[in-house]
C-alpha cells in the first residue's frame, strides 16, 4: 500500500511539473499583443514571427526570409524556431547580449547547412522584455522601435549600403560625393545566412521601460509603405487594442497603389507585463 501511495504521489508531481512547464513556456502570442501580416503581391509569405513567454521574460522574434521560391520561408521559420528553442532553456538571462550573439551566430551556421548551394537567408529582429527593461538585437533590415509619448523612436538602423555609407562619412572614411552616390543604394549588405555575415546590431545599454510603452517590430514591407507619422497616429489611438493597431497599419499597406509590394509583418508588443 505504501509503495502505491508513493507511486501515486510521484505521478501527481510529474503531472503538476508538466502543467507548470506549459504555463512557463507558452509558444503563443500574448493575448494582448498585436501581430498582423500581408503577403503584398508575392505568392509566398516568407516572414515568420513568434513570442515565447517564460520565467526569464517575453521574447519576440521576427524574421524576414530572403531567397527564391520557398527558400526565404524556410530560412525565416528556422530563425524563429532556433531562437525560441534556445530561449526556452532559460529561467533567467543575466547576459542577454551574449544570448543574442551566441544564438545568432549558431543560427547562421545552421542556415548555411540548410541552404547548401542555394542563395538565401533572413533579416532577424529579436526583442526581450524582462525586469522592466527592453533588450534587442537585429541583423539585416528588421525595424525595432519604441512608441512613447506619441513618438515612434527607431532603436536600430538597417544594415544597407546607404546606412553604411552615412556612418563611413561621419567617421571621415568616405567623401561627401561618394556618400551621395551611395545613398541611392538600398541593397542589403549583411544578413544571417549570407556568406561573410559579420555582425549584428544590439543595444549597448537596455532601455528602461515606462508604463504605457509599446515596442514595435516590422519588416521592410511595412515601414517602407507607411510613414512613421501615420503609424504614430494609429499607435496613439487609445480606442484601438494592440491587435487593432497592427491590423490598421497593415490595412494602410494593402491600400497602397505600389505595383511591387513585398511581404510585410508588424508586431505591437505591450510592455506593462515586463514592468517590475
Amino acid at each position: 500500500m505504501t509503495v502505491q501511495i508513493i507511486l501515486g504521489m510521484l505521478a501527481v508531481c510529474c503531472i503538476l511539473r508538466g502543467i507548470l512547464q506549459i504555463l512557463q513556456e507558452r509558444p503563443i502570442y500574448d493575448a494582448k499583443d498585436g501581430v498582423s501580416q500581408t503577403t503584398g503581391n508575392r505568392e509566398i509569405q516568407a516572414d515568420a514571427f513568434e513570442i515565447r513567454i517564460t520565467a526569464a521574460g517575453k521574447l519576440a522574434v521576427l524574421a524576414d526570409g530572403i531567397g527564391k521560391e520557398n527558400t526565404g520561408k524556410v530560412c525565416a521559420s528556422l530563425a524563429v524556431k532556433e531562437f525560441v528553442e534556445a530561449f526556452s532553456l532559460y529561467r533567467s538571462l543575466n547576459n542577454p547580449r551574449y544570448f543574442f550573439e551566441r544564438t545568432m551566430y549558431g543560427l547562421h551556421r545552421s542556415m548555411q547547412k540548410v541552404l547548401e548551394e542555394r542563395q538565401g537567408g533572413a533579416s532577424i529582429g529579436v526583442v526581450l522584455l524582462a525586469e522592466g527593461k527592453l533588450h534587442y538585437a537585429m541583423a539585416g533590415q528588421v525595424k525595432i522601435a519604441l512608441f512613447r509619448g506619441g513618438d515612434l523612436i527607431p532603436l536600430c538602423e538597417s544594415q544597407t549600403v546607404d546606412v553604411l555609407a552615412q556612418r563611413a562619412y561621419q567617421q571621415g572614411r568616405l567623401s561627401r560625393q561618394e556618400t551621395l552616390w551611395s545613398l541611392q543604394d538600398k541593397k542589403l549588405w549583411n544578413y544571417v545566412g549570407k556568406d561573410g555575415f559579420c555582425q549584428m546590431e544590439a543595444c549597448e545599454v537596455p532601455v528602461e521601460l515606462k508604463r504605457g510603452d509599446l515596442v514595435v517590430m516590422m519588416t521592410k514591407g511595412i515601414y517602407e509603405e507607411v510613414p512613421f507619422a501615420e503609424m504614430e497616429q494609429i499607435l496613439g489611438n487609445e480606442m484601438l487594442t494592440a491587435q487593432g493597431k497592427s491590423d490598421k497599419i497593415v490595412q494602410c499597406v494593402d491600400r497602397s497603389m505600389e505595383q511591387d509590394r513585398e511581404n510585410g509583418s508588424i508586431a505591437v508588443l505591450l510592455t506593462d507585463g515586463a514592468m517590475r
